[in-house]
């Protein structure tokens, strides 16, 4: 536990909660000055007994539940960022999922501006893998440039998908599906993962492999054959980042070479001088 930075998260956005957006009206005790809800008012809000509130901001409730942080995240109207700080700063470690169910579900506009300035295929998803941004380069690699609405249906099962992605079967499918499963343990009342999901396992090349599992929960760093469009058959290393407002998102960028992928165990990396 943090407990500094703790009581400095809450107690600025305590006072930036207004009283009035929830029916109550700002205390006028004698040597009050602050601004917002009074810790007794975010315990009756919360419906929690009296000095809960209290504790919490001044780091004397050691191991706090994750259903009453999320109260007062949403009730503070914390961003997905400051949620992540207030699970770490309150040491129970990174929140299970996200604060709310419609984060993830879009990213900032600059974020086409910053994938048209990628010279490599590169794209952004939302949660629920669809296609929110992309750049020439990745349409190129499709056949007449006609990108999918959603990447993780695409990749499992389009028959398109499973001609551009070489070796489907026995490389991308498993694991790919491993991902799936992750999305849905974050999301698991998703609609689209859902039904991905279902999908899936109605379909007699996956079901064995969505039987089997796995652990593969990204792909950052693999090298994977694909046969482009434009450039034939090659593979692409991908670089997986995710942007931070918006958990369960991603950017994918893929650099895509000819031949055939090489040995994972010999892959370069980079790492500061000491």
């Amino acid at each position: 536990m943090n407990k500094p930075a703790l009581k400095a998260l809450l107690t600025e956005r305590r006072a930036l909660t207004d009283p009035a957006e929830h029916g109550l009206t700002r205390p006028r005790g004698q040597g009050r000055r602050a601004h917002g809800l009074s810790q007794q008012q975010v315990d009756w809000l919360t419906a929690r007994a009296l000095h809960t509130y209290s504790r919490l901001e001044t780091g004397r409730y050691p191991n706090p539940p994750v259903d009453y942080l999320r109260q007062i995240g949403r009730l503070f109207g914390l961003n997905e960022q400051e949620w992540d700080s207030l699970c770490r700063y309150a040491g129970i470690g990174d929140p299970p999922g996200p604060l709310s169910t419609v984060s993830g579900l879009e990213v900032h506009a600059a974020w086409q501006e910053a994938v048209d300035g990628i010279a490599h295929m590169a794209y952004v998803t939302d949660a629920s893998w669809n296609l929110l941004a992309y750049n020439e380069p990745l349409a190129e690699a499709f056949p007449g440039g006609r990108t999918p609405d959603n990447m993780m249906s695409w990749m499992l099962l389009d028959p398109d998908g499973r001609v551009t992605l070489m070796n489907w079967r026995t490389v991308w499918a498993p694991l790919v599906l491993p991902q799936l499963r992750a999305a849905l343990a974050l999301r698991p009342h998703d609609e689209t993962l859902l039904r991905i999901a279902r999908e899936a396992v109605g379909d007699p090349a996956l079901r064995p492999l969505w039987e089997a599992g796995g652990a593969q929960v990204h792909p950052d760093g693999d090298e994977r054959p694909l046969r482009h469009a434009r450039h034939g058959p090659g593979y692409v290393t991908m670089c997986a980042a995710q942007p931070m407002t918006a958990p369960g998102s991603r950017l994918m960028i893929l650099v895509f070479h000819p031949g055939a992928p090489r040995d994972q165990a010999r892959l370069p990396v980079l790492r500061a001088p000491r």
